[in-house]
């Protein structure tokens, strides 16, 4: 039984003489009050409570997130909550914790953030907070912090506003200044399909343009007659009756159609073509001696 109480204290006694310092942390050892300059790297560490004892620091990169109002150039305050990923130099870590402590977020990162992204967002208007300069905004306000914090030991990584709630006027407006902004890219895209469309019936008229120049330059007199003998001849070649009426004192040479008779009238100069008819046939001398006998 005291073999087993022994050991018991003994595991108690090394517990608390123990200390393990994990990956992306290290360690400032205290000794009596006294901080040490110098960081333990990870590992396992003994201590001696409470003369010995070490203080361990995340080192790695850490997602610090904010609520806030931010103000516009307009003088609006517009609801946001933004994210910090910020890492703290090994080598600064004795210092901070001597200068700040431990509590560093609450004391010294959150005041220097909050006055450096009002100084940004001041100088912007609220609209572009929701369009593409939200980039350019989380830049000024990374590299202006940087600037302040630089000395101290603290690297910002990236300022991201993850979220931004605009007034619910301004909301509207801009939406509305969406819609117009649509229509009017709508009404120029039509505008170019028109003049496209006037540009086509312009090319199109010249070519019918040019093709009726061409053809009236190769258009003789000759030509005309000879097409129009072409045309009667193959009309004369109907058994038909049919009437053809033009125009000027001599019908295009028509007389020498065979099948057509040539007509013309004096009061109005209008010429008439009539299809000759055709010729009644001849009775035959059976059809005569029926006559003779019937008489």
């Amino acid at each position: 039984m005291t073999r087993k109480i022994v050991f018991v204290l003994i595991a108690l006694a090394l517990s608390g003489c123990m200390s393990i310092i994990s990956q992306g942390e290290v360690g400032v050892r205290d000794t009596l009050g006294a901080q040490s300059k110098d960081i333990s790297l990870p590992g396992f560490k003994l201590i001696m409570w409470p003369i010995f004892d070490i203080t361990r620091v995340s080192v790695r990169t850490t997602n610090l997130k904010v609520r806030l109002s931010l103000p516009s150039k307009e003088g609006l305050t517009i609801a946001s909550e933004v994210s910090i990923l910020y890492r703290l130099k090994p080598k600064s870590v004795p210092q901070v914790l001597q200068d700040i402590g431990t509590g560093y977020e609450r004391r010294f990162l959150l005041p220097v953030f909050r006055s450096a992204v009002a100084d940004v967002t001041a100088q912007y208007a609220a609209k572009d907070m929701h369009s593409g300069k939200r980039s350019e905004i989380e830049d000024a306000v990374k590299k202006l912090m940087n600037t302040r914090i630089a000395s101290r030991g603290f690297v910002i990584e990236a300022v991201l506003l993850k979220s931004i709630r605009l007034p619910r006027g301004l909301s509207n407006s801009i939406e509305q200044r969406l819609r117009a902004e649509q229509r009017a890219q709508q009404m120029v895209y039509v505008l170019q399909q028109e003049r496209q469309e006037a540009e086509r019936k312009q090319i199109e008229a010249r070519g019918i343009r040019d093709a009726n120049l061409k053809l009236s330059q190769g258009l003789t007199a000759a030509v005309l007659r000879y097409k129009a003998i072409e045309a009667l001849r193959s009309l004369a070649r109907s058994q038909n009756a049919k009437v053809i009426i033009t125009s000027g004192d001599n019908p295009l040479g028509l007389s020498a159609v065979p099948g057509l008779q040539v007509g013309v009238r004096a009061g109005n100069k209008q010429q008439v073509l009539a299809a000759e008819k055709p010729k009644p046939v001849k009775a035959t001398s059976k059809s005569r001696v029926r006559r003779v006998r019937r008489k």
